[in-house]
């Protein structure tokens, strides 16, 4: 049964790659980018069978319009893919008010415009699959990254609540959480704060730890065969890792929160009264 895709950020990397396997099995795709030339080789190759669209997700309007093209152009939709975003680098204490709001306007408000565009679409044709792109970010946090860590943290929390709220109408929801990937995340497309004299010999620290968690990056081409599983499971999971790397770090993340918790387990108790 081929399907009609939604998917931002579809210039390059995951969303690129995402875009040219669903067409290639011969789905429809409305993909969106700020530079449609980015598109010119999907639109050679498929046709009327992609559907490019600009638009830069932290407008509200336009996003809400864009869902709408999409789903009137194609008479439908039913797969929703917020891939749109970008890293940003810097120490908290680094981080300007300006690059903080821009972070989450794009990573959590740009993916929040869409979901809300699309799910009473979705709940009117009886269901569907809304994909948010996260990271292994979105549940661990590392130094140097912490702004672009809170905003997938956000992005994760909505997702969890969306997914329970929603499936009584038949609407799935799945959070990928990629590890480090060939992609332009961490080069042309990041932003980096001005830096803090105070923070240079950590830095050092923090990019070698970066350096150990993406010594082996994936391949976004390889992913897009795992994303077409997802949408076509029938009972798709609410969290999927890419990459090898992430469950290592989730386990011993996790295993330490739990400990201590165990650990303070009476100070919660005394706290309750």
């Amino acid at each position: 049964m081929s399907r009609t895709w939604f998917i931002t950020g579809a210039s390059r990397g995951f969303g690129h790659e995402w875009a040219a396997a669903a067409l290639e099995r011969g789905d429809r795709v409305a993909a969106t980018a700020r530079d449609l030339t980015s598109l010119d080789d999907l639109v050679a190759k498929y046709g009327d069978r992609l559907l490019p669209i600009r638009l830069d997700v932290t407008d509200r309007e336009a996003g809400f319009a864009a869902v709408r093209r999409a789903h009137d152009h194609f008479g439908g939709l039913d797969v929703v893919v917020n891939n749109a975003g970008y890293g940003q680098f810097g120490m908290i204490e680094e981080i300007s008010e300006a690059e903080a709001r821009a972070q989450f306007e794009t990573n959590v408000f740009g993916a929040l415009w869409v979901t809300q565009a699309a799910v009473p679409l979705l709940r009117e044709s009886g269901g569907g699959h809304i994909l948010q792109v996260s990271s292994i970010g979105g549940i661990s946090a590392f130094p140097n990254i912490g702004i672009y860590n809170a905003s997938k943290w956000a992005l994760e929390g909505f997702s969890q609540a969306l997914a329970q709220e929603v499936a009584d109408f038949g609407i799935k929801v799945t959070l990928i959480e990629p590890g480090g990937f060939s992609t332009d995340w961490g080069g042309s497309s990041a932003k980096h704060a001005d830096q803090l004299p105070a923070y240079d010999e950590f830095r050092v620290k923090a990019a070698e730890g970066r350096r150990a968690r993406v010594a082996e990056p994936g391949d976004p081409g390889a992913s897009a065969a795992v994303v077409l599983k997802i949408v076509d499971d029938e009972n798709p999971p609410l969290r999927v890792f890419f990459g090898k790397a992430p469950i290592g770090i989730a386990t011993k993340d996790y295993e330490s929160r739990l400990a201590q918790w165990q650990e303070y387990r009476s100070w919660a108790e005394e706290a309750q009264g």
